[in-house]
Order: C-alpha cells, then structure tokens, then sequence
C-alpha cells in the first residue's frame, strides 16, 4: 500500500493540488490557491481545450472501431491451423517491436507529400500527390491510420487467446445443425468471445486516448500549426514544458484522468454483463 500511494497516489494528489492553484514558471516558484478558477478557465476555453476534447474522441473511437473490427477478422483467420502459420504470425506481430516515436518517424517519411513513398505508390495509379499529414483535414486520420497499423497486431494476440480458448463442442453441434459460417460466428463465437473483446476494448481504449508519442512525433509542438492533432495529451504536454502553466495543464489533465477512469468504469461494467 505505501508503494502504490507513493508512485501513484501522491502524484495525483500533487498534481490536484496544483490544478487548484495559480502555478506557473516553475512548480517550485511562489503561487496561490484559487479554488476552481483553473477549471472555468478551461471548461469555458472553446478554442483549444474542447477541439482536443473532440479531437482525442474522434482519434480513440476511430481507431478504436478499426482495430477491433480488423483484429477479429484476422485472428478468425489465424485460428485454425495451416502452412507457414508461425512465419505469418511473426509478420503480423512484427509493428509491435518497434518504439511509437520511431513508427512516427517512419511513417513521417513515407507521407512526406513531395518525397514520401505513399504519393509516389498513388502515382503509378494515376493518383496525385495527396498532403497526408501535411494537411489540416487530412492529419488527423493519417495519425490514426498509422496508430492502426501499429496496435491492430495486439487486438489479434489477445482476441486470438480468446478464441484458441473456445470449446469446440457448440461449434460442432451448430455445424450439425446446418448452421452456416456467419451463424457460427454471430450466435456462437461472438456471444463467447464478449468478455474477450471488451477486454480488447478496454485496454486499447485506455492506450489510444493516452496517445502522445506518435502525435508528437509526426506533427511537434501543439499537434501541427493548425493545432490538428491536437489531443488532450498534447495540449496538456504543450501548457507544461512549452509555455509552464502547470496550474492549468494540471487542470488539464485532472479532467483528463477524470474520463479514462469514467470509460474504464463503463467497460468493466459492461465486462461483467457479458459474463
């Protein structure tokens, strides 16, 4: 108890306290209590703070459909056994082993808009060159598209456990019944699987609306000049170490950890329904 209240306790706490306060230059400099003063200022900020509230959504529930609804797929064609199925398991798994900055970099180049493989692939098929993340509308689903291709390997792995774990009794039964591939799937393997997949949901969840590093490393300072992967994350990084208003990026992120616990909260009540 007294090691989870240092490293996890105390920093909340500290940083709570800070949210209540004035704290700006540095966190050791003098500074006052001002109550919640830092909280209408930042609920009332219509101009930063809400579009990354949307903006962090948007990314999360995007990659969030995506990732799952691509990883069942793959992990139902994974589950059965044929030629070569490790070397394929391997190659899938294999965006998992680098870092997310140097995935962000990578990607970086490869949708460079004058020199970036994508535009010169969209090329040989009469496609012109596309911004990418160079754009302002076009930014934010890139960012996802390369979160994505990423993490999509880690709904596999743990929907894979899942489905590896079924009986293969109701599957039979219903394959004597006439039942076709789809019925399988609807009214057998996906009621089984639930608890499995919300699990997939819940931690990728919780990982994608934590997202910074491939934000960051794609786009800089304040999600681009437009501020168009700005999420939560980056406009709270942005208010500490580049203009250090701790008292109102710790505000920031109070709200911040207030909704990773409620969607949490929500998951695993759903969880246990589907037990």
């Amino acid at each position: 108890m007294a090691f989870v209240a240092v490293l996890i306790v105390f920093p909340v706490a500290w940083t709570v306290w800070l949210s209540l306060t004035d704290a700006e230059g540095s966190v050791r400099a003098e500074h006052s209590f001002i109550g919640l003063g830092n909280y209408l200022t930042v609920l009332t900020d219509t101009t930063r703070f809400w579009p990354a509230v949307l903006r962090t959504l948007e990314f999360t529930g995007g990659v969030l459909v995506v990732e799952v609804v691509l990883g069942m797929a793959i992990a139902l064609l994974l589950w059965r056994p044929f030629r070569c199925e490790k070397w394929v398991r391997v190659a899938i798994l294999l965006p998992l082993v680098a870092t997310p900055v140097a995935v962000g970099m990578m990607w970086r180049l490869i949708f460079d808009p004058n020199i970036g493989l994508a535009n010169t692939v969209l090329g040989w098929f009469g496609i012109g060159p596309q911004p990418w993340l160079a754009g302002e509308q076009s930014a934010l689903p890139t960012t996802m598209l390369i979160d994505i291709w990423q993490w999509t390997p880690m709904v596999v792995l743990i929907l894979l456990a899942g489905l590896t774990s079924l009986s293969d009794e109701p599957l039979e039964a219903a394959l004597i019944d006439g039942a076709g591939a789809w019925q399988r799937f609807r009214h057998i393997i996906l009621p089984l699987m639930m608890p499995t997949v919300i699990v997939a949901i819940l931690l990728r969840g919780i990982d994608a609306l934590k997202t910074f590093d491939i934000l960051y490393a794609t786009k800089g300072k304040g999600g681009g000049s437009f501020h168009e992967v700005e999420t939560l994350n980056v406009y709270a990084y942005g208010l500490s170490f580049d203009y250090n208003e701790y008292g109102i990026s710790s505000t920031v992120l109070i709200i911040f950890f207030l909704i990773i616990v409620g969607s949490m909260w929500v998951l695993t009540s759903r969880k246990k329904e589907a037990a």
